[in-house]
């Protein structure tokens, strides 16, 4: 199965085009090689949170994306709106996937209680939200890759008993 997947950074710099997207490069990377994905749609947006729910609506909703990652806004900073405007635009959450990422990171890195990153659903897409470093991206995508085929098959309604 190839999984169609939307990638949407955000940061304030990175839309300025101040600052080279890595974390979105892991991302992809792991998506191709690890989930067997394929990337419909990537975008930079600022820190702001109408432009984050309209940039997911779009994927989910016109690109129709089977999941979107996002990466950057998810910490503590004034700016860190990520998981705000997500929840504005998912219609359930998926809390045990968010806390697989935020254990496994912190068994490296008590530093990642700090990630307040969520998963949550759209319709039949799945959204996560991914922390704005490229080793942050990896640790937390690592944690919950083995379950991301089960997942998307449920979501996407493909999911066969």
């Amino acid at each position: 199965m190839v999984w169609k997947t939307a990638i949407l950074t955000a940061s304030d710099k990175g839309a300025r085009g101040e600052r080279e997207d890595t974390s979105a490069q892991v991302i992809r990377e792991l998506v191709e090689e690890e989930l067997g994905g394929e990337i419909v749609e990537y975008r930079i947006v600022p820190d702001e949170p109408d432009e984050i729910i309209a940039a997911l609506i779009e994927m989910t909703d016109y690109f129709h994306a089977d999941l979107v990652l996002t990466t950057g806004g998810t910490e503590l900073a004034i700016r860190d709106v990520t998981p705000e405007a997500t929840r504005r635009v998912i219609e359930r959450e998926v809390p045990g996937m968010a806390e697989a990422m935020r254990y496994a990171a912190m068994k490296k890195n008590r530093g990642a209680m700090l990630f307040r990153g969520i998963v949550g659903i759209r319709g039949r897409t799945l959204i996560v939200n991914l922390p704005g470093t490229p080793k942050g991206v990896h640790e937390n995508l690592a944690a919950i890759m083995d379950q991301l085929p089960e997942a998307l098959l449920m979501v996407t309604g493909q999911f066969r008993l």
